[in-house]
């Protein structure tokens, strides 16, 4: 087992930032030795831990936890990959990336607390929703970023998502393809399906893979957006009649619809594993735990994670 892996299973509250500092400054030992995260641990060997001040319930950063905390501490529990040109975040739903009305705190005012000796912000290059959790990748230099960028932009990265639908959709695989306008609410804007040359209206493509039912109630999806639209797969999980379970913008069930006893009405949308092409070659593959609201409804429903993972 890789040391990193040995720790999130017996120190899951332990933040990855924190365990790079810990094996950086020679506090954590191996049979007396230094080590590195991916040093591969073996039965009988002897792992020197020093103390820690950490959170052990093992969930991954929530609002509920940052509250208290400055923004270099709440970046550090959150980071999950770090090299020289990128930073990747497991964002908790709950957490702005930008800022906009009634935000107070976002990922790129955080990132603030992070510039580098020469004064450098970390930068954004691509978003989440607010209430959607997962993997963020931020670029740590200039160049970096533009890199990233245009990664995205010529769709070269795979992005995965986690969600849990109402209902089960009619095909156990599929594409979805529409076109997408945005609209100005008084809830806010939201995107509604378009006709083909409406004026504002974009092209959007997703896939989808069902891989696991609870009944005909509630199913759990894995999907991809191959474009990158604003709500992309929110509404489009919706124009398959298989909204995302709680989502405020485009839910709409029966009257005699209910949510199954101790699962949340939150969002359970995440995003679970990005692949991209790394700005000095080869390519980041990093994946993300989902938010304590969405593992439980996993628990409860009896989903196995094990059951969507497969090689790319």
């Amino acid at each position: 087992m890789r040391l990193d892996r040995w720790f999130k299973t017996h120190y899951p509250g332990l933040g990855f930032g924190q365990l790079q500092k810990l094996l950086r400054t020679g506090q954590v030992r191996v049979d007396g030795g230094r080590a590195k995260a991916d040093t591969r641990v073996q039965a009988g060997q002897m792992i020197r831990v020093p103390p820690l001040a950490v959170d052990h319930k093992g969930a991954p950063a929530t609002i509920r936890t940052m509250r208290d905390r400055g923004d270099a501490e709440v970046l550090s529990q959150m980071l999950i990959h770090e090299d020289e040109k990128v930073f990747v975040f497991n964002k908790p739903a709950g957490l702005a990336v930008q800022g906009g009305s009634g935000v107070n705190r976002h990922v790129d005012g955080m990132l603030e607390a992070w510039r580098n000796k020469r004064g450098e912000k970390p930068r954004l290059v691509h978003r989440l929703d607010r209430d959607t959790s997962g993997v963020l990748v931020v670029a740590r230099t200039r160049l970096a970023a533009v890199k990233l960028t245009e990664s995205f932009r010529a769709r070269e990265t795979k992005k995965i998502y986690w969600a849990l639908i109402k209902g089960v959709p009619k095909k156990a695989e599929g594409r979805i393809s529409t076109w997408l306008v945005r609209e100005t609410t008084p809830d806010g804007d939201r995107m509604r399906i378009a006709k083909h040359g409406e004026p504002g209206a974009d092209h959007a493509v997703s896939t989808y893979r069902l891989v696991e039912q609870a009944g005909t109630a509630l199913s759990w999806l894995v999907m991809e957006p191959f474009t990158g639209r604003m709500h992309q797969l929110r509404v489009h999980a919706a124009h398959i009649g298989c909204p995302i379970i709680g989502d405020p913008k485009y839910f709409e069930a029966d009257q005699n619809w209910e949510l199954p006893g101790g699962i949340q009405n939150r969002l359970h949308l995440h995003a679970r594993r990005i692949i991209i092409p790394h700005p000095d070659g080869g390519s980041i593959d990093v994946t993300a735990e989902m938010p304590p609201h969405m593992q439980q409804s996993w628990n409860l429903l009896g989903f196995n994670e094990a059951a969507a993972e497969e090689e790319i």
